[in-house]
């Protein structure tokens, strides 16, 4: 847990230093304030302010090779109203995210290098995350429940590999999520994901790893659920160079997927094949002056749904989105699906108590009859043309107290385009603006 304190307690055992037992808490609470002026998605609340805290606990006891993990999520929004954009992803009362047995493996299948297993429930953070994270900007964050096992070479090999079944967060409906009721997320076969990812460097200069990855996703309809029947097949390619001073760097992602969704909700619903694709590549520069700034161009381009006979609206699973997009929260319209978007970023980290970031993007729809992105606006004729608008989007981080008290402060912009101002569904109003306030206090 970023920035926690670590409370060890050692408890005299065997003489042999593999049976000592160590016990580990840690926890956070952070305080949000987010305000939202002009909202850019469909069905929701013009504007809005809501108040959210999130609190967590984990406690990590291990005992030679064996390891057993537990943390806690209460998260809490205040101040919704009927038609507010908050939902269970702000709203997850005293969750148990996580719960499960790790054992560690030295010289697995007798080479140099390390492994693991762990079984339970758990976070997960895999490769560039853009397909299967664990969102920390989020108030919640989402859960896996199954079993994932690593191994690190020493060669600079190392390969991932899980069978998980994703926890559905509750509550649900509209009510229960802005009384802040509690309900317990479950987990069942309906809904599976499995593959994993291996990386390992590369002979090119600088010192690159080339990275793939496979995550295969099964979905059906329960008694409580109706679903779109996903069957995804989804295979990525990376290759990324690590920011150094004086260095170019760059991360460059490229993402097939296949398989079949239905059209609807209804049992009977029309099975359509997908044919989809994501391309993500940035390349940067680290300066070594007083800010030790980072100068960097992106891209992003997610399919969309088109007139074909194939369903080409790309998928992005469990991927995280603020890291690249804007944020989350009651804003949470821009994604990775049906976008081409540019941009330039600045990113600076002075010191180890201050960082932050300004980035500004154009965005386009890759497909002009599909819905932009995650916002629900759409011109079924494609005739609001494809310019969304342009984004500006801004972060600073500060400890107050290094470790333990942390502040942020997050502010985006969009500039409406023509889609957003004139598709038939586009909410009313003129740009949109969203400023959250974070105070985290870790220990």
């Amino acid at each position: 847990m970023a920035g926690a304190v670590l409370i060890a307690t050692s408890f005299a055992g065997p003489a042999s230093a593999a049976a000592c037992d160590e016990l580990n808490f840690a926890g956070t609470v952070r305080l949000r304030q987010e305000v939202l002026e002009n909202q850019p998605r469909t069905s929701f609340l013009r504007d809005e302010s809501i108040t959210s805290i999130r609190t967590t606990l984990s406690a990590d006891y291990r005992r030679g090779p064996w390891r057993l993990f537990g943390e806690i999520y209460d998260s809490r929004a205040y101040g919704a109203k009927v038609g507010s954009a908050v939902s269970a992803n702000e709203v997850n009362v005293f969750e148990p995210v996580q719960a499960y047995i790790g054992y560690d493996i030295d010289r697995p299948f007798g080479r140099a290098g390390k492994a693991s297993v762990e079984v339970g429930r758990m976070m997960l953070n895999l490769g560039s995350r853009r397909l299967v994270a664990a969102d920390d900007y989020r108030n919640t964050t989402t859960g896996y429940t199954g079993v994932r096992a690593d191994i690190a070479l020493k060669t600079g090999l190392t390969a991932t590999a899980i069978v998980v079944a994703p926890q559905f967060r509750s509550p649900e409906s509209p009510a229960a999520v802005r009384d802040n009721r509690w309900n317990l997320d479950d987990e069942t076969s309906d809904l599976l994901l499995w593959g994993g990812l291996a990386s390992a460097p590369t002979p090119l200069p600088g010192g690159a790893t080339v990275e793939i990855s496979y995550f295969g996703l099964r979905e059906r309809d329960s008694a409580r659920r109706a679903t779109r029947d996903r069957k995804l097949s989804t295979v990525a390619l990376r290759l990324l160079r690590d920011p150094a001073a004086h260095e170019f760097d760059y991360d460059i992602e490229l993402i097939a997927q296949t398989g079949t969704v239905s059209d609807g909700l209804a049992a009977n619903a029309r099975k359509l094949e997908v044919e989809a694709g994501f391309l993500h590549a940035d390349a940067g520069y680290q300066f070594d002056d007083p800010l030790k700034s980072r100068f960097s161009f992106e891209l992003d381009w997610a399919s969309g749904d088109g007139s074909g006979v194939k369903y080409g609206r790309f998928d992005t699973l469990f991927g995280m989105r603020r890291a690249e997009f804007a944020p989350s929260g009651i804003l949470a319209a821009i994604g990775r699906t049906n976008i081409l978007s540019p941009g330039l970023r600045l990113e600076i980290a002075p010191n180890a108590r201050l960082d932050g970031f300004i980035a500004a993007r154009r965005m386009l729809l890759a497909s002009r009859t599909d819905s932009f992105s995650t916002s629900g606006v759409r011109d079924a004729f494609g005739g609001s043309g494809r310019h969304a608008g342009d984004l500006f989007d801004s972060r600073v981080r500060y400890w107050l107290v290094p470790k333990v008290m942390r502040l942020e402060a997050d502010y985006a912009f969009i500039a409406k385009g023509r889609f957003l101002r004139d598709a038939p569904n586009a909410p009313a109003g003129g740009d949109t603006h969203y400023l959250s306030l974070n105070a985290t206090w870790s220990f």
